[in-house]
């Protein structure tokens, strides 16, 4: 028994981050324990037989389960309202397990055409590998997906807000299309947070995220998680996950553990710095375009606004004098950090065309709206005048 288990009220998410999940030992620490270890000791050689057998509950291996990585699990379950989860050794190592672990050769899948690149190489050239085929959509268009449907579709992948344009798709419509053909729908949910959007209770299937970003949220440790009802984690993932390693390591779900407890308190400071800094560039002469969901000039406001709860932390925007001028303006910041990753403390920003989608070609690009002037910025927890004055002394220098 885990210590909310003891009430039967209905408690925020902000108190579930701080305490579900939680098992304490027989010396009653206050901090979640660390189980640094591979293995388990049997008793009797029967009760490893049973153990193996599934007969006993408990760990056998550490690639298996673990008490700590289970403890984050149960964490994240209570946060998004999923009977089960299962964390992997990274973001893409949830993507990659979600996907494959319920599909064959001959089966079909259907995705947003907007995503990571490394989601797309996972999509358009490892997938079909093992003659699984896959077609990409244009997303915000509900007539595409109904379009791509085959009775050999068995899933339905998109991330919403995509990564890096902050492009928004109707989660419920999407699923309600898919599902008349029996398919599961996956969200990469990790550009809103669990905090800001919620897919289980839209109508999606699977839900995964990087643990790696907002999660972790001080750029420490790797790790992701997939959380979708018993049956299928249980009956589907599980089995794909312990037999090909791509399990969290202890030590890095202590951490997310840790991160977890601030993860409210952080989102709601990165969003509002995020609400900032979107309408200071967006009156700034050197700016032609602004992404931000919780402005009202977003494409999909009106969808952000049912689907999300905040603008999230994430902002895009475009500079005039493309590839050039962006690159001055990342070299010429002194607080904003130039890196690919994103929901730290520290702001980051990066280019994406020659970095996170650099690897798609340039009419990709273009037709996913990725310019050469294009940059993307991830708020951290630093004052927000400090990051729009960073801001404005480096766009002043193109």
């Amino acid at each position: 028994m885990t210590e909310l288990d003891k009430t039967a009220r209905a408690l925020s998410p902000r108190t579930r981050l701080v305490h579900a999940g939680t098992w304490r030992s027989q010396h009653g620490e206050m901090s979640e324990a660390l189980f640094l270890t591979q293995g388990f000791v049997y008793d009797t050689a029967a009760a490893a037989e049973a153990r193996f057998l599934g007969e006993d509950e408990g760990f056998i291996y550490a690639r298996y389960g673990n008490p700590t990585v289970r403890m984050f699990e149960e964490r994240m379950m209570a946060l998004e309202g999923a009977e089960d989860a299962f964390a992997t050794a990274s973001g893409m190592a949830a993507v990659n397990a979600a996907l494959f672990c319920q599909v064959k050769a001959g089966d079909h899948v259907i995705a947003a055409k907007a995503l990571f690149g490394s989601c797309l190489y996972i999509l358009e050239t490892l997938l079909p590998r093992f003659g699984v085929e896959v077609t990409l959509v244009e997303g915000t268009d509900p007539d595409a997906w109904r379009a791509a449907l085959r009775p050999e579709t068995k899933v339905a992948f998109l991330e919403s807000p995509s990564n890096p344009t902050l492009e928004l798709i109707d989660i419920a419509q999407v699923a309600e299309i898919v599902h008349s053909v029996g398919a599961r729908l996956v969200i990469d949910n990790v550009f809103a947070t669990p905090m800001y959007q919620r897919p289980l209770e839209l109508g999606a299937d699977v839900v995964l995220y990087s643990a790696t970003k907002h999660i972790d949220g001080q750029g420490r440790c790797l790790g992701g998680v997939v959380l979708g009802t018993q049956d299928f984690i249980r009956n589907e993932l599980e089995g794909y996950m312990r037999h090909t390693g791509g399990a969290l390591s202890p030590f890095n779900a202590w951490v997310m553990l840790k991160g977890l407890e601030t993860l409210d308190l952080r989102c709601r400071a990165q969003a509002d710095s995020a609400a900032h800094i979107a309408d200071m560039l967006a009156a700034h002469p050197r700016v032609t375009r602004v992404l931000y969901p919780g402005r009202a000039d977003h494409p999909q406001h009106e969808l952000a606004r049912r689907q999300m709860s905040s603008g999230g932390t994430m902002v895009a925007f475009e500079i005039e004098g493309g590839q050039e001028a962006a690159y001055r303006v990342q070299d010429a910041l002194e607080i904003i950090k130039i890196s690919n990753n994103l929901g730290d403390s520290k702001s980051i920003i990066t280019h994406p065309s020659t970095t996170t989608h650099q690897r798609l070609s340039e009419a990709q690009r273009e037709d996913l709206g990725i310019s050469r002037g294009l940059l993307r910025l991830s708020c951290g927890l630093e004052a927000p005048e400090d990051l729009a004055a960073d801001l404005e002394q480096a766009l002043s220098r193109i």
